[in-house]
């Protein structure tokens, strides 16, 4: 590593370091990068922003930034869009920008949007693939794999997304072997959603009076741990709150009143 310090850039360095050890010790590598990526996750999270300019020329710019798990997932919808629209163009000899291609599906998106879904947040969204081991799955640090590229996310961020998207997930055993995939009944169905609202008034959280209409449906017990997807079992929590009952920082218990308290780890 001294020697290598001479000729290397910090961030070489840094990916040298991890190779060895990865090498060296595999066990702490692992909790190592779990540790990083849960902090990182934290940090997109507090940096999260969304902007937009009227040009005063029939045009907006907007500029945002979101975590990686979103930016994945409005990556593959603008995709499945753009694809076909390019393959149209070629055919036709015809070269378009692919950036144009993804601003109008955008846009497409934006335009076809079911209005009815709007009070209901916990629509579903993109299906994603998520790949990891089903120990991971059940702990608090860990990681999976997001979609086909490999892109990483913390194993409470995948359970996460697992309440209120089209999630897939590719749980693997100790031989890697495919132990699950599927399961889309984890989802609460429609009618559940709107049973829920009927009966929870509002987000669950302690103190938190967020409608009903801002809300999403959390499983109690972790679906990936056998939780059912029954009224019994599901609570309404904003968007917030349903991240911190998937943030490993905290943990929470229900009230008599079923109102769910969180406190922090120390």
């Amino acid at each position: 590593m001294v020697d290598h310090a001479t000729r290397l850039t910090a961030n070489e360095l840094r990916i040298v370091g991890k190779r060895i050890l990865a090498e060296i010790n595999p066990d702490r590598f692992e909790a190592a990068e779990a540790k990083a990526l849960q902090r990182e996750e934290e940090h997109a999270q507090r940096r999260t922003f969304f902007s937009s300019r009227d040009n005063g020329d029939g045009t907006i710019d907007i500029h945002a930034r979101v975590t990686r798990a979103i930016g994945a997932r409005l990556r593959t919808i603008l995709d499945s869009l753009a694809q076909p629209r390019k393959l149209s163009a070629q055919d036709k000899g015809i070269k378009m920008p692919y950036d144009r291609l993804l601003g109008q599906a955008f846009a497409r998106v934006i335009e076809t949007y079911d209005v009815e879904n709007l009070p209901r947040h916990g629509g579903h969204a993109t299906t994603v693939f998520i790949t990891m081991r089903v120990e991971d799955l059940r702990k608090d640090l860990g990681t999976a794999a997001l979609g086909f590229h490999g892109d990483q996310i913390t194993a409470a961020e995948a359970r996460r997304m697992a309440c209120n998207a089209d999630l897939i997930p590719v749980v693997l055993g100790t031989d890697s072997e495919i132990l699950d995939l599927g399961r889309t009944t984890r989802l609460a169905h429609p009618v559940q959603h709107r049973a829920l609202r009927l009966r929870d008034k509002c987000c669950q959280a302690e103190d938190c009076d967020a409608p009903a209409a801002w809300t999403e449906a959390h499983h109690l017990k972790p679906w990936s741990q056998g939780g059912k997807t029954d009224m019994a079992n599901l609570v309404l929590l904003c968007a917030s709150d349903h991240r911190r009952i998937h943030d490993p920082n905290y943990t929470y218990e229900r009230l008599p009143d079923r109102r769910i308290r969180f406190t922090r780890r120390t």
